[in-house]
C-alpha cells in the first residue's frame, strides 16, 4: 500500500511538473489562446514576428534604467534652490555616445539643401545654424563665425547655434533616414536616387514632399502613399506585396531629446556594483570628487573642457591642461560608467522638459517629464474610397496638431502662476512710424507682468566650455528659449527601448 502511494506520488509530481513546463511555456508558433498556427497562409495568415531581437540604433548606447536620487549633490548657499534631491525610476533608454558633430548636421543640412534647395530656400535656412553665435563685442571671434561649422578641422566638434527646435527638427529628419535605411535594408522599398531631385530637374515642391521625402509616419497611416513611385523594391515580406507595420520589428521609434531626467540618469550612471548597491551622491559624471584624474596613469589630467578660473581657459602654454580653448572634439577625454563621452563640459546640451523652477514638487514617480502636447495627425479629407487623406507639413511630414486646449499640459500643475498671465497687450502711442512697425505684433508696454519664464522655456544641462565647474554637477539645470541658441549649447538624441528594460539582455532570453 505504501509503495503504490509514492508510485502515485512520484507520478502525481511528474504530471505537475510537466504541467508546470507547459504551463511556463508560451510560443509564438501558435496562439496560446486558440490553438491556431500563426504565419499560416492556409489559415488567417496572421503574421508574428518570432525571432524579433532589439538592434541598437546606430551611434547609441543601451542604457539600463532604475531608480536613482535625482537633484542637488551638494550645499550651495546661493545656488538656485531649484532641483532637490528625491528618488526617481527612469525606463531603460538609447542615447547617443557622443554630441552630435557638425559633420552629423552638415550631412543633415546637405540632404536639406539636395532635396529642397531649388524648391524651398525657407527651409534650408530653418535648418541652418547660427553662425554668429560666435560673436562678442569685446573679443575677436570672426574666425569662428567663418570656419567652426564647415572646416574640416572642426568636423567632430559639437555643433552649436541650433535652437531647441532645430535640434528636435534633426530628430525627426533622424528618425525617418534610419528608418528608410532599415527598409531598404530589408528589401521592403528601393533605395532613393537623388538625381531624380536635383534642382536642375525642376521638379515642383509638393512632388518633392509628398513623394519623394520618406516619412515613418505618411508610410504607416497613409494607405496611399508610396514612397519613391515607379520604383519596385527589390523583394517583398514573406513572398507577398505589403506594407510593414510596428509589429515587424523593422522601424525604429522616434529619435527625439532625452528627458531631464533621462539626461541626468545618464550622466551620473548610477551602476549596481557588488550586492546590487550603487554608490549615490558623486558631484560629477566620472568617479570621485575631483575635477582632475586621480589614476596613476593619467594622475592630474583634466576630466573634462571648462573654466578653471577667471581669464583660464585652457592652461598654460607648454602645459596646457584641458587643451581647448573653446569646445573640443565629442570623443575628448574619458567616458563615463554607461560610456557616454563629455556629459560634463564641452557643451550644454538641450534636453526635452519646459523648465519651471519648482517642477520637483509635481512630478511623477517614475519617467518624470514636464512638457507634453498629446497631438494627432491632422485629417485633410477622405478620398472616393472612404480612406483619410492627411494635411502634409512643410518638410512632407503628416501634420500634427493639438485637437483640444486641454491636451497641451506644459502649464500642468506647475505652481507658477505668471506662467500662464496673457500679457499680450497691443502697444498704443501717438507715432505713426512706431504704429505701422508694432501693429503686427502683440508687445506689453510695461512688461511688468511679463513672465520670464513661459512654456518655451526648454532646459538645458551638463556645463560647457564657457562655465566654471558648478554648472558641471548634472543636476544644476537652467533654461532658455526654444527658439535662441548660443555658442555652448549642443545635444544629442535619445530613444526609448521596446519591451525589457534589462537592454543587456541578462532576463527575458
Amino acid at each position: 500500500m505504501n509503495s503504490r502511494i509514492v508510485k502515485l506520488s512520484v507520478f502525481s509530481l511528474l504530471v505537475l511538473l510537466a504541467s508546470c513546463a507547459q504551463d511556463n511555456a508560451i510560443s509564438k508558433k501558435y496562439s496560446n489562446t486558440t490553438g491556431w498556427k500563426y504565419n499560416d497562409r492556409k489559415t488567417t495568415a496572421f503574421e508574428v514576428q518570432e525571432n524579433y531581437r532589439p538592434v541598437i540604433p546606430p551611434g547609441m548606447v543601451a542604457i539600463e534604467g532604475g531608480t536613482f536620487e535625482i537633484g542637488e549633490k551638494g550645499e550651495y548657499v546661493t545656488a538656485p534652490r531649484n532641483n532637490p534631491r528625491r528618488s526617481i525610476t527612469v525606463n531603460s533608454f538609447y542615447m547617443d555616445k557622443y554630441e552630435i558633430t557638425n559633420l552629423n548636421w552638415r550631412e543633415y543640412l546637405h540632404w536639406t539643401k539636395l532635396v529642397f534647395g531649388g524648391t524651398a530656400p525657407s527651409l534650408v535656412a530653418r535648418a541652418t545654424p547660427d553662425v554668429t553665435v560666435w560673436r562678442e563685442e569685446l573679443a575677436y571671434n570672426e574666425p569662428y563665425l567663418q570656419n567652426y561649422f564647415e572646416h574640416p578641422s572642426y568636423d567632430l566638434y559639437p555643433v552649436v547655434g541650433v535652437s531647441w527646435v532645430q535640434a528636435m527638427d534633426y530628430c525627426q529628419w533622424r528618425t525617418d533616414r534610419v528608418n528608410e535605411m532599415a527598409m531598404v535594408g530589408a528589401g521592403v522599398i528601393a533605395a532613393p536616387d537623388f538625381t531624380e531631385v536635383d534642382p536642375a530637374y525642376e521638379i515642383s515642391y509638393d512632388t518633392i514632399r509628398t513623394s519623394f521625402v520618406f516619412n515613418t509616419n505618411k508610410y504607416l497611416l497613409d494607405n496611399n502613399y508610396n514612397p519613391y513611385p515607379g520604383r519596385k523594391p527589390k523583394y517583398d515580406i514573406n513572398g507577398e506585396e505589403r506594407k510593414v507595420t510596428r509589429a515587424d520589428g523593422i522601424l525604429y521609434t522616434d529619435f527625439r531629446l532625452p528627458t531631464e531626467a533621462e539626461w541626468e540618469f545618464a550622466a551620473f550612471a548610477p551602476v549596481a556594483g557588488e550586492m546590487g548597491l550603487t554608490t549615490e551622491g558623486r558631484i560629477y559624471p566620472w568617479s570621485g570628487y575631483h575635477s582632475r584624474n586621480v589614476t596613476k596613469k593619467q594622475l592630474g589630467q583634466m576630466q573634462a573642457n571648462f573654466v578653471r578660473g577667471k581669464g583660464d581657459m585652457m592652461g598654460v602654454s607648454g602645459a596646457l591642461n584641458d587643451h581647448y580653448v573653446i569646445t573640443g572634439p565629442v570623443n575628448a577625454y574619458w567616458p563615463n560608467d554607461f560610456g557616454l563621452y563629455n556629459m560634463a563640459g564641452n557643451v550644454n546640451e538641450w534636453v526635452l522638459d519646459v523648465y519651471r523652477e519648482t517642477s520637483y514638487q509635481e512630478m511623477s514617480e517614475y519617467n518624470s517629464f514636464r512638457g507634453n502636447i498629446y497631438v494627432a495627425p491632422k485629417e485633410a479629407g477622405r478620398d472616393e474610397y472612404g480612406n483619410i487623406i492627411y494635411e502634409i507639413d512643410s518638410l512632407g511630414r503628416i501634420a500634427m496638431d493639438v485637437k483640444v486646449k486641454e491636451d497641451d499640459v506644459r502649464d500642468y500643475k506647475d505652481g507658477d502662476r505668471t506662467s500662464v498671465l496673457n500679457t499680450d497687450f497691443t502697444l498704443i502711442v501717438d507715432s505713426t512710424d512706431i504704429v505701422e512697425l508694432t501693429k503686427n505684433r502683440l508687445v506689453d508696454p510695461t512688461d511688468v507682468l511679463a513672465p520670464k519664464i513661459n512654456k518655451k522655456s526648454r532646459v538645458y544641462k551638463g556645463g560647457s566650455w564657457k562655465d566654471r565647474i558648478y554648472w558641471l554637477n548634472p543636476s544644476t539645470r537652467r533654461y532658455l528659449d526654444e527658439n535662441k541658441c548660443s555658442s555652448t549649447i549642443g545635444f544629442r538624441c535619445a530613444m526609448s527601448t521596446m519591451g525589457t528594460e534589462d537592454v543587456h539582455g541578462n532576463r527575458d532570453k
